[in-house]
């Protein structure tokens, strides 16, 4: 099985946080940088309330975050960003996965996008016409 890369974040995000408890200074970090271009993304792609999801969505970002099991052997792989909407990044960067649209015969159109932050989360309700940023805790 195949791990979320936002989980391999949460390693990360440690690591981070232990050298910066150890050195001498915080604000000199280069790890600063992405988190103020996040933000500007996230006014570029718009963003959506976590309780303003279907709740479908809500099953699939807690599936994501246990590692799964997915429902479509799709979910997991790498997004490719053809569309270019979300902020640029490496290839494998993004991973996709669908959000069930009831009585759809089909996967339908919904879909989590998942970024290797933690909680960089995207939602598109159109097949990837158009994204929003999901916002936790409103």
């Amino acid at each position: 099985m195949t791990l979320p890369p936002r989980i391999f974040a949460l390693v990360g995000a440690a690591a981070v946080a232990a050298t910066l408890l150890a050195g001498p200074s915080a604000s000199a970090s280069p790890a600063a940088a992405p988190t103020s271009t996040s933000a500007v993304a996230v006014r570029a792609v718009g963003s959506v309330c976590y309780s303003a999801l279907p709740a479908q969505a809500h099953d699939t970002l807690a599936l994501i975050d246990r590692g799964g099991p997915f429902p479509y052997p799709q979910d997991g792989t790498v997004f490719q960003n053809r569309e270019r909407l979300l902020p640029g990044q490496s290839t494998g960067y993004y991973h996709e996965y669908t959000v069930v649209t009831p009585g759809a015969p089909t996967r339908g159109a919904r879909r989590i996008i998942t970024g290797r932050q933690v909680r960089e989360d995207y939602y598109t309700a159109d097949h990837y016409a158009s994204f929003r940023r999901v916002v936790f805790g409103c």
